[in-house]
């Protein structure tokens, strides 16, 4: 159960291009020693997720990534057990990987849903976004995790690195009682600079700018968050969408549009979501104490 007694299911999302991998997952099938198919959770653009029975009787997430090139799988993997090894409060645990068929499946913590669905769930029942107060609280469980992930301080392959998680969004702050855990690293970017070359990938209305010029900056995580803020308080992003990654951030573009926040909010959503990243926040908390003072 979570606010006003919503009660979460993950939403099955449209297939799209996993409809030719689908026929392989089906319940009861054992994709693992000890681990046995329930029911399909979800289904996102690259991936399902699996509610799974463990020997014993417990229940675990599996997530199915495709991947048909080996090499390909085995960097994934390499990338995922990096994470693996960064323990949070806020961090969804992952438990094992390994590959399956064509896929590579993340054994992790079952979700009782995640904040995209919290949105549904007020929609469904209320008419109205998530309240604020709500919002508030559950994304400064995000960032937590996100300054936790963003500040050099992880040791890994020898360098002190920091870590951008690069598809922060609703659907990947998952739901564990009154906490949020923040998952899907299959993006996340190690740099140990303030930006970084990387591909033009994530989630088009959550990106930075710098996304589309094909970098990575260390507060692009926090752009992230801010549009996530406005989806949840509103269900409206702030910006006019944009189809594809292969559009440069169009110069013309207009400000965000922040008419569905609070007077008192908008400067502080308006800072996180800068076209230059070192004139956003220092931290995702620190946009985050201000959005709180507003309600407390």
């Amino acid at each position: 159960m979570c606010g006003k007694g919503l009660t979460l299911s993950f939403a099955t999302r449209p297939i799209h291009d996993l409809m030719a991998h689908a026929q392989t997952l089906h319940a009861d099938l054992k994709p693992y020693p000890g681990y046995r198919l329930r029911q399909l959770l979800g289904v996102g653009g690259f991936s399902e997720v699996w509610e799974a029975e463990v020997d014993g009787g417990s229940s675990v997430a599996l997530k199915f990534m495709p991947c048909d090139n080996g090499m390909a799988a085995a960097k994934e993997i390499r990338s995922i057990q990096k994470m693996k090894q960064l323990v949070h409060p806020n961090l969804v645990g992952i438990d094992k990987i390994w590959c399956y068929e064509n896929y590579i499946v993340i054994a992790m913590e079952l979700a009782e849903g995640d904040l995209d669905d919290l949105f549904q769930a007020y929609q469904a029942e209320f008419n109205t976004a998530v309240v604020p107060e709500q919002v508030c609280m559950y994304l400064t469980h995000v960032a937590h995790a996100l300054d936790f992930l963003n500040s050099r301080q992880h040791r890994i392959d020898g360098r002190l690195v920091s870590i951008q998680h690069c598809d922060v969004k609703p659907s990947n702050m998952l739901l564990y009682g009154e906490t949020v855990k923040l998952g899907d690293f299959g993006l996340s970017v190690q740099t140990s600079s303030n930006r970084k070359m990387n591909a033009r990938e994530g989630t088009l209305a959550f990106a930075a700018p710098e996304v589309f010029s094909g970098q990575v900056s260390s507060q692009s995580d926090q752009y992230a968050l801010a549009i996530s803020y406005c989806y949840l308080r509103s269900g409206r992003f702030p910006f006019p969408q944009i189809d594809s990654f292969r559009q440069s951030w169009p110069r013309r573009r207009p400000p965000p549009d922040l008419t569905m926040l609070s007077e008192e909010e908008r400067p502080i959503i308006l800072k996180a979501l800068s076209r230059v990243p070192l004139d956003r926040w220092p931290s995702c908390l620190d946009m985050m104490k201000q959005l709180t003072k507003i309600f407390a």
